[in-house]
């Protein structure tokens, strides 16, 4: 929780073979807050294609509109990972 509010669902765009995705997406999914993790997968669309082929993992904030957040060094922990996510959803005040 950060304060009172629930953290939001996230999107983890990724690709097949991506050790990079795959790492973040294993350390996300030990993360308790997060209450839904939803992988995109951007070979299967041609849009995700476009926008993320050269910058995955690309996470965002499953949110209408998506809020994409910077990207995790794929060196932090999984605590690291939460702490850095938590510092993330607060300064954007979703």
């Amino acid at each position: 929780m950060i304060g009172t509010l629930a953290w939001p669902p996230l999107i983890l765009y990724s690709k097949p073979g991506c050790h990079l995705c795959e790492g973040l997406a294993e350390k996300l999914w030990q993360i308790p807050e997060i209450p839904a993790l939803e992988i995109r997968d951007i070979t299967t669309n041609s849009t995700w294609w476009e926008r993320y082929q050269l910058e995955i993992p690309v996470l965002s904030l499953a949110m209408d509109p998506e809020r994409p957040l910077p990207q995790p060094s794929p060196r932090l922990t999984v605590q690291q990972l939460r702490t850095w996510l938590e510092k993330q959803l607060t300064s954007c005040q979703y």
